[in-house]
């Protein structure tokens, strides 16, 4: 079965990530400063999202600490394919055409992505 999580999931990766593991107290300081939501808002989503299998609680201590057990790049991978299907109908380009039309991407970013369709290529050619 495949995990979707939803953008306040995904907010909430985002902090976890970064620290790897968290108290329902670090994620909710961390999303306080740019959201108004509730420490209670914040407790609920996670306890739904170990329920879901999102994240993992080690409940051996008073202060119940929080991981991931999805990565970051299945997460994007999730994502994009969403977007990919529904947004953009399966259109690749299409995709890679709005994303560097809509935001400059920096000279080492468009490097990366030269070296990436070269060796994208190459493999096609074997």
């Amino acid at each position: 079965m495949e995990i979707k999580p939803t953008e306040s999931e995904l907010e909430i990766l985002q902090v976890i990530w970064e620290k790897s593991e968290c108290s329902v107290r670090d994620v909710h300081e961390v999303l306080a400063k740019t959201k108004d939501a509730g420490y209670t808002t914040t407790l609920k989503l996670m306890q739904i999202m170990h329920d879901k299998g999102l994240l993992e609680r080690d409940t051996t201590s008073k202060t119940h600490l929080y991981k991931s057990l999805i990565t970051r790049g299945q997460a994007q991978t999730t994502a994009l394919d969403k977007i990919l299907s529904t947004v953009f109908k399966g259109s690749t380009s299409d995709l890679v055409i709005q994303a560097l039309g809509n935001r400059r991407a920096s000279k080492d970013e468009i490097d990366a992505i030269k070296n990436f369709l070269d060796q994208f290529e190459q493999k096609d050619s074997k």
